[in-house]
Order: C-alpha cells, then structure tokens, then sequence
C-alpha cells in the first residue's frame, strides 16, 4: 500500500488547526489512511493508504482537502478545471502531438502553475506527488509518467515528437555531458531502471519546445536545463504521458488541485493529436471526464444493513466531498474532479459508510447459527492435493493477480480471454490469473539451482471471461503441475495425468491440439466423454527462454470443477 511523509507543520497549517497523535488517528480513518509513525527530529508524518483506488489522498494536500470536508460538510471548487468537450482559450500554450506516437506513447497533458517562488518543502511535496503517482498508480512510469520544467524557459508549441534513438541527443538531468537516447538507457540510472518501458519500440517519446530546446526523453528523465527545478523557481510547466487517456487526465487533476491548494493559479494547456481519442483530437487539460452514478436508497440499506433516512445520506456524502441529488429513491453522484474511483454503485455505498462514521453503526450479533464445514469442492481439491503428493509432488501456492508480461507476453498468448483489473495498485497486479501454469513457470524460474527433477503443483482458482455468465466471467478451481528435468517429454506428462486420473476413476482420452505454450506435436488436450477437462504437453522453447529457464519442462492442467462432477 502507498505510504507518504508529509511535513506535520504543513498538514497543521492546512487543516487550520493543530491535532493531537490520537486525533490525527481518528480522523485519518475517513480517508482511508493510517498513522504509521513520526519522525520528530523532521517533522515527518508517515502515514499508510490502504485504497489504492484513491490518488488524490497520496498528499498533503489531499488528505488535508477529504479531512476539511468531513468537518465542514463542503466540497473543494476548482473552477478552472472545465468539461473535456468544452474548448478553451489557452492562447500560445499548446502541446502538438505526432502521429508516429499512436501506438508508442499516444498521451500527454500538461498546465502551468504561477505563483511565489517554491520553498524547500513545496519542492519535497512536488517531488513526491511525482514520485508516488508515477510508481504506484502510474504503474512504475509505465502507465503514467510527469516531467515538471521551468516556463519561464521554453517556447510554445511544446513538441511531442518520436525519435531516433541513436540520432537524438542531449544533456540528461544528474549529467554533464550529451547522450543519444539509446546511450541514455545504458548509462544513466533512471534509463537503466525504466528503459523496459520502451523495449521493443524503433523510435522513442520526446519533448522538445519550438525551438528545439529539450524538455525531456519521458518516461525516462528531464533535460539538465529546462528540467533542472530548483528552490526559488516559480513559474513551472508539468506535463505528464502516458498510455491510458483518462488515468493520464486524472493524475493531471489531482496533481493540478494540489497546487491550486497549495496557493499556485493554474494555466491550462490545450493539448493537439492528430488522431483520435476518448477525449477527441484538441484537449484543454485539466479536464473534467467523469461520469454520473447513481444507486437506489434500497440497495445502500440492504448493503450497509442499516436504515437511513435521506438527510443523513445527504450529510454523508457531504461530508466525503461529494455533490449528489436524491430524486424519489435514486442518488445520483456527481464525482469530483481528483477522483475517478466510482467504478460501480457500491462505491457510493461504501462513501455513505464512512461519511456516516463505522463507529456509528450499531453492532448486531447473527441472527443465524451455522457450523462451518469444508465446501465440496475444497474436499475433492485435498483429495486430489493427497494423490500429487503421493506422486511425488511438491504443492505450491501462489497469488491471484499478476502482470501482462508474466501472465500473456511470457505465455505467447493474448488477452482475449484474460481478465483485466480498472484499477490496479501496480502492473504486477493488474491481471487476474486466467491459467496456474506461469505462476508454476515463475517458481522454476527461480530454482535453477535446486537438485532435478522439479515436480511442483498447485491446486487454485483461475478465472476467464465468459459472455454468458451474468457476470461476464467465471472463476474455475483448477490443478496445474509442472515437471522440470532434462529428461521430460510427453510420455512423462502422459503418465502422470494417467496416474492421477486413474486414482480419481476418470476415463479420458487424449487429443492432439495446438497451443503456442507448448510444443507443436508434443500437446494435447485431455477430454472425459465429450467434456475437455485439461490440457498438458512440453513447454515451448520460447516459453521457457522468456522466463529464463534453460531446463525442459512438461506441464498439465486440469478443471477440476468438470471432473469433480463427473
């Protein structure tokens, strides 16, 4: 979970009033947040987010902002933040976008802020906001990444141009000396630590001014010069780029709501693309994009387990920043600016319950007795777990969620059929698994220098899309296992799937298929009557080099929820 130090004096001064450690405590329950420790030499509050889905909280600024609501029941204006679709008058403030950016880097927003020269503090609060957007809701620069410059500096139009990594040069931010862009992810640290981003693509994102002045290689690093902020600068230009449009405007708004609060006036940049977008072509930023959502007074009852009148859910929401109306029995939410994280009606729900206070709600003993017991399913998968064991398996077990490289790129596979997280804390957990095999693939990677063979299993849960589920998906209870040795081939995998089916009195059949995990001739499917119930063979070669095993492997697995009913 994102954790944030902010200066005590600060967040004091914001709120208007100083608190105690116990107060601070309380109150930072309705944003979600705990105390995590001061650091009193410093004046450090560190404090942890335990909502992800919140972005706008990971600052002084933010967490200052919800805190003032809950105790004034008033929402934060920013008036110079206008809807998406409406053009406005930036004069000479215009980023041009180039059309070779579509399918390498195709976003970017940007302002200007004006106001007193930055302080030492305003600088760390900057550089946090930057540093805690970028790497846990940016996705480690990939999704999201900001540039902060001196405007005083530079010429309009910004440039946002692709480029010839080895023919474009210029002096990298913590350097003294030019580099190609090519050099730049070779030698610098940051081109070292984010230069995966870009691997793969033959040009490369850049920003320059109309001049020709660079402003930056993102999501990389700034120039030496325009990119070189210091103490006693004033007027700033941030830019942020990205690969997902609305992500990218809400990190421009939050970003651009904390500086307004911390006292800057902000300038909107009007951003052109010469191809098309949610947003449209010619984009004013920041920008309003949210949408309205609604719930009936019946279902925040049934969910929270409590009756409300309307008034206090019109207080509740007041309380957490929100504007609202209640006509007949439906509240319809109007989202602020900073936040987008309204993903379904029990997101209004779940703001009515902390609005309201948890402490609030009377306890209620169940009203219902029950002995819990193991399900069905559970029984068949230790049944199974038993025979994998006594077949001289090791049982693993492994997270739900991963990454697109691990559970796609490395599998040679699409993501057809694989679900997406909206929200993700991080890439690394931005897929729910569709298969158990690349969390098997993951932990032979890691025992390279274990004694073979490997034989690893997993008895878990994947899911997969499906129109014709009610809710667009199912979730399957399945057995995957993996054998890593210089001697496995089919006839092994073969003879394994036979053991176990045998103990689990399945007939089956076998069925050449073709799957880019496996070995073309060397894969098929496993089918018991009409049903297929799993799938085994020899890892492709290509499988195994992307996740950097040198060892062949075989693989099977089987959904149990199909056999189990057999």
């Amino acid at each position: 979970m994102p954790k944030i130090e902010i200066s005590q004096k600060k967040l004091y001064s914001e709120l208007g009033k100083k608190l105690s450690l116990t107060e601070l405590e309380d109150i930072l329950t309705v944003a979600k947040a705990e105390l995590d420790g001061l650091d009193e030499e410093e004046g450090l509050l560190k404090i942890e987010l335990n909502d992800t889905n919140r972005p706008d909280l990971w600052s002084t600024y933010g967490l200052a902002r919800q805190i003032l609501s809950y105790w004034t029941k008033t929402s934060s204006k920013y008036d110079f933040i206008k809807p998406y679709n409406e053009k406005q008058d930036t004069g000479e403030r215009v980023i041009e976008v180039s059309e070779e950016l579509k399918n390498i880097r195709p976003y970017i927003a940007g302002f200007v802020i004006k106001g007193e020269p930055i302080d030492d503090d305003m600088l760390r609060e900057i550089i946090q906001m930057q540093e805690k957007l970028c790497w846990n809701y940016g996705q480690k620069r990939k999704s999201i990444a900001m540039g902060v410059y001196r405007a005083d500096m530079l010429r309009y139009p910004v440039k946002y141009i692709a480029a010839d990594p080895d023919a474009t040069q210029f002096v990298p931010l913590g350097m003294d000396k030019k580099l190609s862009l090519k050099k730049i992810l070779e030698e610098h640290p940051k081109g070292q630590d984010f230069g995966w981003i870009l691997d793969g693509f033959k040009k490369y994102p850049f920003l320059t001014d109309s001049q020709g002045e660079v402003l930056s290689f993102p999501p990389i690093i700034n120039s030496a010069r325009l990119g070189a902020v210091e103490i006693g600068d004033s007027n700033l230009f941030i830019e942020l780029t990205g690969l997902d449009i609305k992500t990218l405007a809400l990190a421009c708004n939050i970003v651009a709501c904390d500086l307004h609060d911390a006292g800057f006036e902000i300038l909107p940049v009007t951003v052109k693309y010469p191809y098309d977008t949610p947003l449209g072509r010619e984009v004013s930023t920041p920008c309003y994009f949210q949408e309205e959502i609604s719930i009936d007074i019946g279902s925040v009852k049934k969910l929270l387990g409590q009756e409300f009148k309307t008034p206090e859910i019109g207080e509740s929401l007041e309380k957490m920043g929100l504007e609202y109306k209640i006509e007949k029995d439906l509240i319809t939410v109007k989202p602020p600016v900073y936040r987008n994280d309204f993903l379904h009606p029990v997101d209004i729900a779940e703001d009515i319950m902390i609005g309201y206070g948890i402490n609030n709600f009377v306890p209620e003993m169940p009203r219902d007795f029950t002995v819990g017991r193991l399900s069905e399913a559970e029984e068949y998968n230790r049944q199974v777990k038993k025979i994998m064991i006594g077949l001289g398996f090791q049982e693993m077990i492994f997270n739900y969620l991963g990454s697109r490289k691990d559970y796609i790129e490395k599998m040679c596979t699409d993501d057809k059929n694989v679900i997406q997280v909206a929200n993700p804390m991080s890439e690394n957990y931005e897929f729910v698994r569709p298969s158990i095999l690349p969390s098997l693939l993951a932990a032979e990677a890691a025992s390279g220098n274990a004694v073979y063979p490997h034989n690893i299993f997993e008895t878990g849960k994947t899911a997969v899309k499906n129109a014709e589920d009610p809710y667009g998906s199912i979730t399957i209870n399945s057995l995957g296992f993996l054998s890593a040795d210089a001697k496995a081939d089919f006839n092994l995998v073969s003879s394994q799937v036979s053991a176990l089916l045998f103990y689990l009195s399945i007939d089956y059949r076998l069925e050449e298929y073709t799957d880019p995990r496996f070995i073309p001739g060397r894969c098929a499917i496993i089918k018991a009557g009409n049903a297929n119930i799993g799938i085994m063979g020899e890892i492709h070669p290509q499988v195994l080099e992307n996740w950097g095993i040198s060892m062949p492997c075989t693989a099977c697995e089987i959904n149990l929820d199909i056999i189990n009913k057999n």
